[in-house]
């Protein structure tokens, strides 16, 4: 596919302050707004106007531990993101929902009645939390381990698809004359029993604008990559180097091709956090300044929390310790994906402690990029046309600003070498994405079976609709 076919995806990763951990401490920031609706909606016009994809929430289900230095309190991202489809028209709208700590019903009916509200505006990033803190908020006396929260991921996907697939397209008649509202042989129970998730009934909501509401997801170990290959429309990812992003863009879509689905027709999407100025020494600066403003405390609880190990204040100006790493494992094995990238931060540029605190408070283990607009821009063109990437979700640094700045003066960049749209062409995400809106399997197996009966068809071997294949289906 050439470049001037592509367009580039980019998505608003919103966190509430901005994605650096000292963003409510900058005058750039508004952190006495974060709890309104009106600051997300301002937030989600203003990433519209500039013709962005989508808006996209992250989620952790439970108050985290560093609540006296972070912004905390964040407000629950579906609802949220119903108030910005409220404010908006074409822009989507991705939240992050646990397999882990939804039931299946409940999480359709949510982002059915969110893609109906919106006219098809709905993605939901699917998570299985890696955050054991948020069992207990949930009834749950054990987390699960990752292998048994990945095979209920895998179960509840396929119910919710189920559920997305209770009404055919043509279910509803609206025949006043007979009095006949739908037809209920065209409306299907889930009846899915598996050994993680049970669910009986139909969808009480008939079949929402897209189908389904855009699936993606944010694992890269070993199970996430497997996950993602099988389920995934698009994948939200966090890569340092290009090199790193390219291979595991190539993993992905040889995956995906043993489950039967088209490698290109899933979008791949990593992070970028862009400190902007009218030189590289100012931007430089700007990213000082943020990184000043962190309290070390913070910094050192964040880092234990990947880690697995305490270290004190008393450190800071040392270099980091090489055991501080020891269980990041091979970077083949995947498994502990976010901490091999840090790993791999500290090997390639041996900072201090504070240094490594300064590198992870810009967006996380994220790409963290300070330059003039042409040089982001640049490296979003260079890792767009050399096979690293399909589009980024741009973290700014610090919110509101950061939208306004970005999309100022980087997006018209990236619009003049022709590899973002001026305008949107379509109504939906699906459409924004340029993905197909999935075939309901009851649909495909009634055409089926009807082909199989007319013989002159030729189709009598062809097999029903899988939920693979509807997802990737035209």
């Amino acid at each position: 596919m050439t470049t001037s076919a592509r367009q580039l995806v980019l998505n608003l990763f919103i966190h509430p302050t901005g994605h650096h951990e000292a963003s409510w401490r900058h005058p750039s920031s508004a952190p006495d707004r974060i709890h309104s609706a009106r600051y997300y909606q301002d937030l989600g016009r203003r990433a519209e106007a500039a013709k962005f994809d989508a808006v996209f929430f992250a989620d952790v289900p439970h108050l985290g531990p560093n609540v006296e230095h972070g912004a905390a309190g964040w407000l629950e991202p579906i609802t949220t993101l119903a108030s910005i489809a409220a404010a908006t028209e074409r822009i989507g709208l991705i939240a992050t929902a646990s397999t882990t700590f939804y039931e299946p019903y409940n999480l359709a009916r949510l982002f059915a009645s969110l893609d109906h509200l919106s006219g098809g505006r709905a993605g939901w990033n699917i998570v299985t939390t890696a955050s054991a803190g948020a069992a207990g908020n949930f009834g749950l006396t054990q987390f699960p381990e990752v292998e048994e929260r990945y095979a209920r991921a895998t179960e509840f996907v396929e119910t919710v698809t189920r559920l997305w697939d209770s009404w055919e397209d043509d279910a509803i008649l609206l025949d006043v004359e007979s009095g006949r509202y739908a037809d209920p042989a065209k409306i299907h129970a889930a009846d899915f029993a598996g050994e993680h998730v049970r669910v009986a009934g139909a969808l009480n909501a008939p079949r929402s604008p897209q189908g389904y509401p855009v699936l993606v997801q944010a694992g890269a170990s070993n199970e996430g990559r497997a996950f993602a290959a099988r389920w995934s429309e698009a994948i939200f990812t966090a890569h340092q180097r290009l090199q790193d992003a390219q291979a595991f863009a190539a993993d992905i879509r040889r995956q995906a091709v043993t489950f039967g689905r088209d490698p290109q027709g899933i979008k791949i999407l990593p992070g970028i956090s862009p400190f902007l100025g009218s030189t590289e020494a100012e931007a430089r600066a700007l990213e000082t300044e943020f990184n000043e403003l962190t309290v070390p405390a913070y910094g050192l609880r964040q880092l234990s929390v990947l880690t697995g190990v305490e270290l004190g204040e008393d450190l800071l100006d040392k270099p980091v310790p090489p055991e501080l790493f020891a269980a990041a494992g091979d970077v083949t094995d995947n498994n502990r994906s976010r901490l091999q990238v840090v790993a791999g931060i500290v090997e390639r540029e041996q900072p201090t402690v504070r240094g490594l605190l300064h590198r992870l408070a810009g967006a996380r283990g994220h790409r963290v990029v300070a330059g003039t607009p042409e040089q982001v821009a640049d490296t979003i063109t260079e890792w767009f046309t050399q096979g690293a990437a399909d589009g980024f979700n741009v973290m700014p640094p610090a919110l509101p600003t950061g939208i306004e700045v970005f999309a100022d003066h980087v997006v018209p960049i990236l619009q003049a070498r022709g590899l973002f749209r001026t305008e949107y062409t379509g109504t939906t995400l699906r459409d924004h994405l340029g993905l197909p809106r999935p075939v309901n399997r009851y649909a495909a197996e009634r055409a089926g079976a009807d082909a199989a009966s007319t013989p002159a068809s030729g189709s009598a071997d062809t097999p029903a609709a899988t939920p693979v294949d509807a997802l990737v289906r035209a």
